[in-house]
């Protein structure tokens, strides 16, 4: 059986690399991708911890669907506001949108 410290491990480099993802690119797909990951992370923590303290509730597997749907609708509505924008402005780089107007 392996470890919880090994499942734990693995969510802190996946939402280590997401966090990096996010404040290191510019492109806001990328950024989208980025907090994707991030929340797969905090998936990989609720299943694992889930998994070694209460495995007979659905407690955890609840709560990873739950982040699930929020992670769908969140690429959703911040693709279609992606293409928005980028329909408006030629442009997708999270710096140049700075302001509400034009």
């Amino acid at each position: 059986m392996i470890p919880l410290s090994w499942y734990l491990i693995v969510a802190a480099l996946l939402f280590s690399i997401g966090l990096y993802g996010v404040m290191a690119r510019r492109n806001a797909v990328a950024i989208l991708m980025s907090v994707e990951l991030m929340l797969n992370a905090v998936n990989i923590n609720l299943v694992a911890f889930w998994r070694y303290t209460a495995p007979d509730r659905p407690v955890g597997l609840t709560w990873a669907v739950f982040v699930l749907t929020v992670a769908a609708a969140e690429a959703a509505v911040g693709l279609a506001l992606i293409i928005s924008v980028y329909r408006r402005r030629d442009s997708v780089i999270a710096e140049d949108l700075d302001s509400l107007k034009n």
